[in-house]
Protein backbone atom coordinates (compact mmCIF):
# COMPACT_ATOMS: atom_id res chain seq x y z
CA UNK A 1 0.00 0.00 0.00
CA UNK A 2 1.68 3.24 -1.07
CA UNK A 3 0.78 6.53 1.21
CA UNK A 4 -1.18 9.09 0.13
CA UNK A 5 0.67 11.41 -2.07
CA UNK A 6 -0.69 14.63 -0.05
CA UNK A 7 -0.43 13.65 3.59
CA UNK A 8 2.60 14.92 5.91
CA UNK A 9 3.28 13.07 7.77
CA UNK A 10 5.57 14.58 11.11
CA UNK A 11 7.03 13.84 14.42
CA UNK A 12 8.19 16.60 16.92
CA UNK A 13 11.23 16.49 18.67
CA UNK A 14 12.70 17.82 22.10
CA UNK A 15 16.11 18.58 21.46
CA UNK A 16 18.92 21.20 23.24
CA UNK A 17 18.26 23.62 20.14
CA UNK A 18 14.91 23.32 21.05
CA UNK A 19 11.59 21.82 19.73
CA UNK A 20 12.37 20.21 16.38
CA UNK A 21 9.80 19.28 13.75
CA UNK A 22 10.80 16.59 11.01
CA UNK A 23 8.70 16.21 8.27
CA UNK A 24 8.59 12.98 5.86
CA UNK A 25 6.15 11.81 2.70
CA UNK A 26 6.11 8.29 3.95
CA UNK A 27 9.15 6.85 2.42
CA UNK A 28 11.96 9.97 2.80
CA UNK A 29 12.26 12.87 5.57
CA UNK A 30 10.96 16.14 3.65
CA UNK A 31 11.52 18.58 6.43
CA UNK A 32 13.52 19.40 9.26
CA UNK A 33 13.14 22.73 10.83
CA UNK A 34 13.38 24.59 14.10
CA UNK A 35 11.28 26.82 16.47
CA UNK A 36 10.74 30.48 15.07
CA UNK A 37 12.46 29.33 11.60
CA UNK A 38 10.80 31.70 8.88
CA UNK A 39 10.65 28.75 6.59
CA UNK A 40 8.84 26.27 9.17
CA UNK A 41 5.52 24.44 7.52
CA UNK A 42 2.46 25.38 9.08
CA UNK A 43 0.37 22.11 9.87
CA UNK A 44 -2.87 21.57 7.56
CA UNK A 45 -5.77 19.21 7.77
CA UNK A 46 -3.06 16.65 5.52
CA UNK A 47 -1.16 16.56 8.11
CA UNK A 48 -0.29 13.54 10.71
CA UNK A 49 1.56 12.93 13.37
CA UNK A 50 3.45 9.37 13.19
CA UNK A 51 6.10 9.33 16.19
CA UNK A 52 6.89 5.56 14.90
CA UNK A 53 7.22 6.32 11.10
CA UNK A 54 10.25 8.69 12.40
CA UNK A 55 11.60 6.25 15.26
CA UNK A 56 15.10 5.72 13.09
CA UNK A 57 15.38 9.40 12.53
CA UNK A 58 14.31 10.40 16.18
CA UNK A 59 16.82 7.71 17.14
CA UNK A 60 20.13 9.06 14.96
CA UNK A 61 19.17 12.86 16.40
CA UNK A 62 18.98 11.59 20.03
CA UNK A 63 22.25 9.87 19.19
CA UNK A 64 23.74 12.87 17.59
CA UNK A 65 22.97 15.61 20.17
CA UNK A 66 24.44 13.16 22.83
CA UNK A 67 27.63 13.15 20.69
CA UNK A 68 27.30 9.97 19.38
CA UNK A 69 26.54 10.07 15.95
CA UNK A 70 28.53 11.81 13.44
CA UNK A 71 26.67 10.98 10.05
CA UNK A 72 23.82 10.63 9.35
CA UNK A 73 22.16 7.34 7.32
CA UNK A 74 18.28 8.32 6.59
CA UNK A 75 16.45 8.32 3.49
CA UNK A 76 16.27 12.29 2.53
CA UNK A 77 13.60 13.86 -0.43
CA UNK A 78 14.01 17.89 -0.35
CA UNK A 79 12.20 19.89 -2.51
CA UNK A 80 14.31 21.92 -4.33
CA UNK A 81 15.73 22.86 -7.74
CA UNK A 82 18.69 20.58 -9.50
CA UNK A 83 21.38 22.99 -8.38
CA UNK A 84 20.13 23.39 -4.87
CA UNK A 85 19.81 19.39 -4.57
CA UNK A 86 23.58 19.63 -5.77
CA UNK A 87 24.41 22.21 -3.17
CA UNK A 88 22.54 20.32 -0.65
CA UNK A 89 24.36 16.91 -1.22
CA UNK A 90 27.94 18.85 -0.93
CA UNK A 91 26.98 19.75 2.67
CA UNK A 92 26.74 16.31 3.76
CA UNK A 93 30.21 15.96 2.09
CA UNK A 94 31.66 18.27 4.92
CA UNK A 95 33.14 16.61 7.99
CA UNK A 96 31.73 16.75 11.35
CA UNK A 97 32.62 19.33 13.29
CA UNK A 98 34.66 21.27 10.40
CA UNK A 99 33.41 24.24 8.03
CA UNK A 100 33.69 25.29 4.52
CA UNK A 101 33.34 28.73 3.22
CA UNK A 102 30.43 29.14 0.63
CA UNK A 103 33.62 30.06 -2.05
CA UNK A 104 34.82 26.51 -0.92
CA UNK A 105 31.70 24.71 -1.18
CA UNK A 106 31.00 26.32 -4.80
CA UNK A 107 34.53 25.42 -6.01
CA UNK A 108 33.29 22.18 -4.86
CA UNK A 109 30.66 21.91 -6.82
CA UNK A 110 32.56 23.30 -9.69
CA UNK A 111 31.50 26.85 -10.05
CA UNK A 112 33.83 28.89 -7.95
CA UNK A 113 31.86 31.82 -9.19
CA UNK A 114 28.67 30.53 -8.05
CA UNK A 115 29.46 31.78 -3.88
CA UNK A 116 26.46 33.49 -3.56
CA UNK A 117 24.14 31.42 -5.40
CA UNK A 118 25.32 28.71 -2.71
CA UNK A 119 24.67 31.02 0.18
CA UNK A 120 21.35 31.21 -1.32
CA UNK A 121 20.86 27.16 -1.96
CA UNK A 122 22.42 26.54 1.55
CA UNK A 123 19.31 29.21 3.11
CA UNK A 124 17.07 27.51 1.73
CA UNK A 125 17.94 23.44 2.47
CA UNK A 126 14.67 22.09 4.04
CA UNK A 127 16.40 19.77 6.32
CA UNK A 128 18.41 21.20 9.05
CA UNK A 129 21.33 19.61 10.82
CA UNK A 130 20.84 16.28 9.19
CA UNK A 131 21.75 17.74 5.87
CA UNK A 132 24.44 20.42 7.72
CA UNK A 133 24.30 23.43 6.56
CA UNK A 134 25.12 25.18 9.81
CA UNK A 135 28.70 23.36 8.57
CA UNK A 136 28.99 26.67 6.02
CA UNK A 137 30.65 30.10 7.00
CA UNK A 138 31.31 33.42 5.48
CA UNK A 139 35.16 33.42 3.82
CA UNK A 140 36.24 35.58 6.65
CA UNK A 141 35.31 33.35 8.99
CA UNK A 142 31.99 34.72 10.45
CA UNK A 143 28.83 32.07 11.18
CA UNK A 144 26.18 34.88 8.58
CA UNK A 145 22.82 33.91 8.41
CA UNK A 146 21.11 30.41 9.47
CA UNK A 147 17.36 29.84 9.35
CA UNK A 148 17.26 28.86 12.39
CA UNK A 149 19.12 31.59 14.52
CA UNK A 150 22.93 32.56 14.77
CA UNK A 151 22.96 31.14 18.23
CA UNK A 152 21.37 27.49 17.33
CA UNK A 153 24.44 27.78 14.53
CA UNK A 154 27.15 28.46 17.35
CA UNK A 155 25.44 25.97 19.52
CA UNK A 156 25.74 22.77 16.83
CA UNK A 157 29.28 23.83 15.68
CA UNK A 158 30.21 23.75 19.36
CA UNK A 159 28.74 20.59 20.14
CA UNK A 160 30.72 18.88 16.87
CA UNK A 161 33.98 20.31 18.10
CA UNK A 162 33.48 19.14 21.46
CA UNK A 163 32.51 15.61 20.20
CA UNK A 164 34.90 15.20 17.18
CA UNK A 165 37.48 12.70 19.03
CA UNK A 166 34.90 10.81 20.59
Amino acid sequence: MHPQTDTVYYTELDSPIGTLLVTGDGEAITGLHMEQQATRPVMGDHWRRDDQRFRETREQLIAYFEGKLKQFDLPLAGAGTGFQKTVWAALQEIPYGETQTYGQLASRIGNQKASRAVGLANGRNPIGIIVPCHRVIGANGSLTGYAGGIERKQWLLAHERAHMGR
